[in-house]
């Protein structure tokens, strides 16, 4: 993905600002994947329409054309039905592993032995945690954190190494299982979608030769712009996965996730849902009968908080309000906090493979030693006589934990902490508990999650942030329901859901998919508007401050992702403006010699093809030739003894096959090929694998305008022509660096002093506070 650059040293025409082309594209092209810092590439949706591919296509009959309209459909049944028993598989064993973990614990307090309780609960911990960063640091570090930034980028078009692999799977899964299962204030949603979407790819990617995996029905899927398709239907599946919440998955991929959105797309993704719906039902249906282990019930990703008597009036508004303005407040300031601690941990992971596990490790010992000692600063609490269910609670589940109380008390605030994040939310969202929890416990349990989330999402293990957001914002939702009192017709529980509501918007920012997800979660569609208008105002209050959560990451990994719009500066530049040299251009018949020095040298991988004479009257861009293929050519030694046309057909000694697409992240290696001195002085005839239809943009349109097309054609590059003919007929390409602002702020630093010039222009007392 490096920036080809341009190799005219003038321009003809006059752009709007001073022209200042650099000799390099200085931007990153790397980026943290996981936990490592990797090398990145572009992804090429753009269909290289050249002779090979139209003879190809038009050899394809109507079979041919059924398999893969049917494949399609095969592969999203699959990629639902695998996801589902995953995620159901994850629930499981988070449950009996956490289960144990607490029962244990829970008989020493009730033999009084609080030390080895506490020693038994921290081991545990911290057991559970070192293996899952062992795993991650030396296996797959790619599976670090939560894998949706890794996941939103690639469907943007950016290729990073290792974040699809089979290893990276099976790390993801038993990584998050064990991390979540060790007390971290970390979610199981997020390594969910990164399952899906590695599920998907491994799919899609048609087979493996290395294993003799290659049917012949998969060979058109070896290209990115299927593959990315898959991806979008295996993170929504993801999502479906970790909350059952078929739609919301379905929304959540189309909000946030996918960058190119069309109605075939829409009904595979609804289909890979619907499947993870089925999937999940039949599977917890087979554990209510008993046969998960002692506490598989396999329905705690459900939290039931339907009331038949859900009844709200215009009194009850303005608390809704300002539950949206806290949430946008608190969510905006969370994605601050957290985007300085991962700058923090990046510094501290740089350092090496037993940094990473040794700040995984006190995190989990700081960690367990809250969760075991905040509960004593709580007072017991006599069991109240119309309790819906045993109090207090001995073992794991339950709203009355007894901790070190005296029979028939309970500690209303180690119900909370010392306990699952299911169990928290569940016990927090439900209904008829209105006196059941005190001010101290429900100000320590959000202060406790609000900075622990924080802490722990950044350590070199699989780590969600769904479920930390969640049940943060479920906590200071009920305060709020807790301090209103009587004066809502909304009872506390209700509270809770809406809380969690308006910190999700204020963190992550979507509307749609989050209020259908809580909707599902809840069962409660009576809360339909009020969580629409709570989403609203806590997205558009923190809006005001920064980006959403994930975008924020995606920019601290440094990842280039094209957002939708472009900056208004943008307008006041033209693509000559950006563009940088010098130029790497391919004759039509090319000698192999100046082919194979070029791919040494460089790391462009597109390069224009022109044609000059005697070949052609004047010189002309005849296309775009991608180094993939140039690599493909050098491999079967298709040459040429002159350097003219002959009559040969290359086809034959190239196939199909032999163009398709790579696994992500695996690519041809210049240095891999032999050639003789020989075959060096031959010639390459480049014209039949030359994409001879690339888009192209004169060298005055504004940038802002290219970046548009780039985007939503979903292009690796964009060539730009001259003006006025006569001169070389390619200035140079455009590729996603070059629409970077890093890169176009750097090569016109103006620009900086006129945005902050027109920002105190605009908003005079505002920068007076700063």
């Amino acid at each position: 993905m490096a920036a080809e650059p341009n190799g005219d040293p003038e321009s003809l025409t006059q752009p709007f600002l001073a022209l200042q082309r650099s000799t390099i594209n200085s931007t990153s092209q790397v980026a943290i994947v996981g936990a490592n810092v990797c090398p990145i590439e572009s992804l090429d949706y753009e269909i290289a329409e050249n002779d090979f591919f139209k003879q190809d296509w038009r050899t394809r009959g109507k079979m041919q054309i059924f398999q893969y309209i049917f494949m399609k459909w095969l592969l999203c049944f699959l990629i639902g039905g695998i996801v589902g028993v995953i995620g159901f598989c994850i629930n499981l064993a988070v449950e009996n592993l956490a289960g144990v973990k607490f029962v244990v614990t829970s008989d020493m307090m009730l033999q009084r032995r609080f030390g080895m309780a506490f020693l038994v609960f921290s081991l545990s911990n911290f057991g559970l945690t070192l293996f899952a960063a062992l795993i991650t640091a030396l296996v797959s570090p790619a599976s670090a954190g939560s894998g949706i930034p890794e996941v939103k980028a690639y469907l943007n078009g950016v290729d990073a190494p290792g974040i699809f692999t089979l290893r990276t799977l099976f790390v993801k899964i038993i990584g998050s299982v064990c991390a979540v299962s060790s007390s971290l204030l970390v979610g199981k949603a997020g390594p969910l979608v990164h399952t899906g979407a590695c599920i998907a790819s491994l799919l899609g990617q048609g087979g493996s030769k290395r294993y003799g995996l290659t049917w012949k029905w998969l060979r058109y899927f070896k290209n990115d712009r299927d593959r990315r398709d898959l991806v979008t239907c295996g993170s929504a599946a993801g999502i479906a996965a970790a909350f059952r919440a078929p739609v919301g998955g379905l929304l959540f991929a189309l909000e946030e996730m996918a960058s190119w959105w069309r109605s075939a797309l829409l009904w595979r993704a609804f289909f890979t849902t619907a499947v993870v719906a089925i999937v999940l039902r039949a599977l917890i249906d087979v554990c209510l009968s008993g046969k998960c282990g002692l506490f598989g019930k396999g329905g705690l990703i459900m939290y039931d908080v339907t009331s038949s008597s859900v009844a709200y009036h215009i009194v009850d508004v303005p608390p809704v309000l300002l539950l949206g303005m806290i949430g946008g407040l608190l969510g905006s300031l969370y994605n601050f906090f957290l985007e300085k601690v991962l700058r923090v941990y990046n510094l501290i992971n740089e350092k090496g493979i037993a940094y990473k596990v040794v700040l995984a490790c006190w995190i989990s010992i700081f960690t367990s030693c809250l969760l075991f000692g905040l509960p004593w600063l709580a007072s017991c609490r006599v069991c109240p006589a119309d309790a819906g269910e045993a109090c207090p609670t001995i073992g794991r589940s339950g709203n009355y934990k007894k901790f070190q109380c005296p029979p028939g008390h309970y500690n209303d605030l180690a119900s909370l902490i010392f306990n699952t994040n299911d169990d928290a939310i569940k016990n927090l969202f439900s209904k008829g508990t209105d006196d059941e929890f005190q001010y101290s416990s429900i100000i320590i349990f959000f202060v406790t999650c609000y900075f622990l989330s924080i802490l722990s999402y950044g350590i070199v293990a699989p780590a969600g942030l769904f479920v930390p957001v969640i049940v943060t914002g479920a906590s200071y939702g009920r305060l709020v329901g807790m301090l209103i009192g009587s004066h809502s017709n909304l009872n506390h529980g209700l509270f809770a859901v809406l809380g969690a509501a308006s910190f999700l918007g204020g963190s992550m920012r979507m509307t749609v998919s989050l209020c259908v997800i809580l909707l599902e979660l809840t069962n409660n569609l009576l809360l339909l508007p009020l969580m629409m208008v709570v989403l609203l105002i806590s997205k558009t209050v923190a809006d005001a401050f920064n980006g959403n959560i994930y975008d924020l990451i995606m920019k601290a990994k440094g990842f280039p992702y094209l957002e939708t719009h472009a900056e208004p500066y943008m307008r006041q530049l033209t693509v000559g403006d950006v563009v940088s040299g010098p130029l790497q251009l391919f004759r039509g018949i090319e000698k192999v010699a100046n082919v194979v020095h070029v791919l040494r040298t460089t790391r462009h991988h597109g390069f224009p093809v022109i044609d000059e004479p005697p070949h052609s009257e004047s010189p002309f861009l005849y296309g775009l030739i991608l180094r993939a293929h140039l690599m493909e050519l050098l491999k079967k030694k298709a040459f040429l003894s002159d350097p003219v046309p002959t009559d040969i057909d290359a086809f034959e000694q190239i196939s199909a096959e032999d163009f398709m697409k790579r696994g992500s992240g695996h690519y041809n290696m210049i240095e891999d090929i032999d050639l003789t001195e020989e075959e060096m002085e031959m010639f390459l005839d480049l014209h039949p694998f030359t994409n001879a239809s690339p888009y192209t943009v004169v060298e005055t349109m504004s940038l802002a305008k290219a970046l548009i097309l780039f985007r939503e054609v979903g292009l690796r590059h964009l060539l730009v022509i001259p003006k006025i003919s006569g001169r070389s007929p390619v200035v140079g390409i455009l590729t996603r660096h070059d629409f970077m602002p890093e890169h176009v702020l750097a090569l016109h630093p103006a620009l900086i002093r006129s945005r902050w010039k027109r920002l105190r222009l605009q908003f005079p007392r505002l920068l007076k506070l700063f």
